[in-house]
């Protein structure tokens, strides 16, 4: 059996306003703008996950809001306050209860990368993959009956993109 997960960090957020709680930060105009060229590209790829497994943040919110009316689906949709600055294994443990061949999940560095980085067989040849810059979107794919069969370097690059690849 075959599974995809769609791996995203959050598109660029907002530190202008010092009084403003980390989880309450909005997107950039050009995170909006990364946000929505990222969603494109997943629609247009035909990477349409079946869940969406995304942290409360605001910057994920609108993150969300920016790929989601692009994807040509509608998946289900799972607002989860734990992926808030989690652990690779935190978000694994999020995706181990799931049923669905193909996932999404949204969440925040440094927990993305490391996530990103433990769960490749062959790492992509691109520089950025190393730190998983805002709204960098990996796609991998994985031989195993569920998600909790998932192991460490069993995921097969299919796909990498950072949102300066989509935009001009």
């Amino acid at each position: 059996m075959s599974l995809r997960l769609i791996l995203t960090r959050h598109a660029k957020s907002a530190w202008d306003d010092p009084a403003l709680d980390d989880h309450n930060r909005p997107l950039t105009p050009r995170g909006q703008t990364s946000a929505a060229a990222i969603g494109r590209w997943l629609g247009e790829n035909g990477y349409r996950p079946e869940v969406a497994l995304l942290s409360t943040a605001r910057r994920v919110v609108e993150t969300w809001e920016g790929i989601s009316p692009r994807l040509g689906a509608e998946p289900e949709v799972v607002w989860d306050g734990a992926l808030f600055h989690s652990s690779p294994d935190t978000m694994l443990s999020a995706l181990a209860a799931r049923v669905e061949d193909c996932a999404i999940l949204i969440a925040h560095n440094p927990g993305m990368a490391t996530l990103a980085q433990q769960l490749v067989r062959d790492r992509p040849a691109r520089d950025e993959f190393a730190y998983f810059p805002t709204c960098a979107t990996l796609v991998l794919d994985f031989e195993a009956a569920s998600w909790d069969d998932i192991a460490p370097h069993g995921g097969r690059v299919v796909d990498f993109v950072v949102p300066r690849d989509l935009i001009d």
